[in-house]
């Protein structure tokens, strides 16, 4: 008991102890509510449209996950879409198809991606909309 005691609480304070100030942006599964309460708001939105059975998004993964770190990104909000669940919202915003990046900033889409794998271009397409913000893009 002891040692599941001990394990526990060193999980807690690993936890912990990676939720400082510096903490970045993290892919959340979408909700039409935290969506909306966003855009309302103004707020960056990324959205990944993501189906579990295309390669193409699971090339994608690693590339938007690292993203998720960027400073530039650290105030919004990352959202991962179910292709075939979500399908009321894919057709609100046009988005005909998975492996598609869509960037909203002061409620309007600023940028979009389709089939993007090569990092830096990707990379390019996520931040594009945030550039008149920050005034540049590395």
């Amino acid at each position: 008991m002891h040692t599941t005691l001990r394990s526990a609480l060193a999980a807690s304070l690993l936890l912990l102890a990676s939720a400082g100030p510096g903490l970045s942006a993290t892919w959340t599964a979408f909700s039409q509510q935290a969506f909306d309460r966003a855009l309302e708001q103004g707020q960056t939105i990324v959205v990944d449209v993501y189906a579990d059975w295309c390669p193409t998004c699971k090339a994608q993964e690693p590339i938007l996950e690292e993203l998720a770190s960027d400073p530039l990104l650290e105030e919004a909000l990352l959202l991962r879409v179910d292709f075939d669940v979500e399908k009321k919202f894919l057709a609100a915003h046009r988005i005909p198809r998975q492996s598609t990046v869509v960037v909203f900033t002061g409620g309007e889409e600023v940028s979009r991606s389709i089939a993007e794998t090569n990092r830096a271009r990707l990379r390019a397409a996520v931040l594009r909309g945030l550039a008149e913000d920050t005034g540049t893009i590395e």
